[in-house]
């Protein structure tokens, strides 16, 4: 069952096998636990096409998305999108966050699942469970 899902960040830290990344996906990939978003997918596309070994590294992704998988965007999560849009746009919420990230939260929320990111605009969100991430780990090889 899945548990977790994976934000760019972390998802592009494990594609470079960076240790703390890998360490926390390496169990959750075992236990079929962890997931992530299409729009994750787009946005890990997007970073490595600046990088000149894109083919290679852009097969290596689509080898970890069969054991990541993603989820799509379906009429729930979007109806949740919206909802997410209104419940944190000011006076009444803490501030939006960005269109893509809210779309990763409400994946997360319909499939009653955990963020794992180190992108801290993840915890403005209502009844999101998020397990932060330091980007400084992320980093270091």
């Amino acid at each position: 069952m899945k548990r977790y899902l994976v934000d760019t960040t972390v998802l592009t830290a494990g594609l470079f096998d960076r240790p703390a990344a890998v360490a926390l996906l390496r169990p959750w990939i075992a236990q079929r636990e962890a997931a992530t978003s299409i729009v994750v997918y787009g946005e890990v596309v997007e970073y490595i096409y600046s990088l000149p070994d894109f083919p290679a590294r852009h097969t290596e992704l689509r080898e970890l998305l069969r054991e990541v998988s993603p989820y799509l965007l379906t009429y729930p999560i979007m109806a949740r999108y919206a909802q997410l849009r209104r419940q944190l746009r000011p006076p009444n919420g803490p501030g939006l966050i960005g269109d893509i990230d809210t779309l990763i939260a409400a994946t997360a929320l319909e499939r009653n699942l955990t963020v794992v990111t180190s992108d801290s605009d993840f915890q403005r969100v209502p009844d999101l469970q998020v397990i932060l991430v330091d980007t400084r780990a992320l980093r270091s090889r």
